[in-house]
C-alpha cells in the first residue's frame, strides 16, 4: 500500500478522502512536514474553507514556498484547484502562483444560490490521463463559491451562470473542482487514474 501526502491546510471533509484512497489500495499521510510532502510520490492538496486562511496556514509550515516547487504528481481538489492560481477574489487572497489568473466569485441569481452546491455535468474539451474513462456529461459532487475562469490549462469545463475550470492540468499539477471523494465511481475513477500516473 503506498503512502499519498495530503496537505493539511486545515480543511474539513479529510476522513473520506482518505477513505476514497483506502479503497483503491493507497494510504493518505496527513501532513505539514516539509520533508513528508517533498518525498512523497504523490501529492493531494485538498480544501474546504476560505483562500486567505487556508495560504495562511500554509505559509506557517513554509508550505507556500515548498508546493510550488514539487515535481511529483499533485492533485488540488476544491479550494486546492484554486490556490494554485495566482490569487482569489475571496478575501483578495493571494495563492500559489502556479499557474495565472485569478479565481473569481460565482454570480448568485433566484434559480442559481451560490454556494453551487450539488451534482453537475463535466464538459471535458481535452483528453488528459486524469480524465480517461470520463465523458463529457458524467455528472461530479460540487461546494464551492468561487471558481477559475477558463484557461489555457482547463480539460474539463461545468457552466453554472458561467463556464468554469472544473479539471486543470498544468505540468505536474492537476486538479478538480469537485470532490471526486464524494463523486461515486466516476470521482473514483478520477482517483484511481491520478493514482495511476
Amino acid at each position: 500500500m503506498s503512502q499519498v501526502a495530503i496537505v493539511d491546510g486545515g480543511g474539513a471533509n479529510i476522513a473520506s478522502l482518505m477513505f476514497a484512497l483506502e479503497r483503491l489500495g493507497h494510504e493518505g499521510v496527513l501532513t505539514t512536514d516539509a520533508g513528508v510532502i517533498r518525498a512523497a510520490p504523490r501529492v493531494i492538496l485538498p480544501g474546504v474553507g476560505a483562500a486567505r486562511a487556508a495560504m495562511e496556514r500554509l505559509a506557517a509550515h513554509g508550505l507556500d514556498r515548498l508546493l510550488p516547487t514539487l515535481t511529483q504528481p499533485v492533485l488540488g481538489i476544491c479550494l486546492g484547484l484554486q490556490l494554485l492560481f495566482e490569487g482569489s477574489e475571496e478575501d483578495d487572497a493571494r495563492c500559489l502562483g502556479i499557474i495565472p489568473g485569478t479565481v473569481r466569485r460565482l454570480e448568485a441569481s433566484p434559480d442559481r444560490p451560490v454556494p453551487h452546491m450539488g451534482w453537475n455535468q463535466l464538459t471535458v474539451t481535452r483528453p488528459v490521463p486524469l480524465l480517461a474513462g470520463i465523458a463529457s456529461g458524467t455528472h461530479m459532487y460540487f461546494v464551492h463559491s468561487y471558481a477559475a475562469d477558463v484557461g489555457a490549462a482547463t480539460v474539463a469545463t461545468t457552466d453554472y451562470g458561467r463556464p468554469f475550470t472544473a479539471v486543470l492540468a498544468h505540468r505536474n499539477f492537476q486538479a478538480c473542482q469537485f470532490h471526486p471523494e464524494r463523486s461515486g465511481p466516476a470521482g473514483a475513477r478520477v482517483l484511481a487514474n491520478f493514482l495511476a500516473t
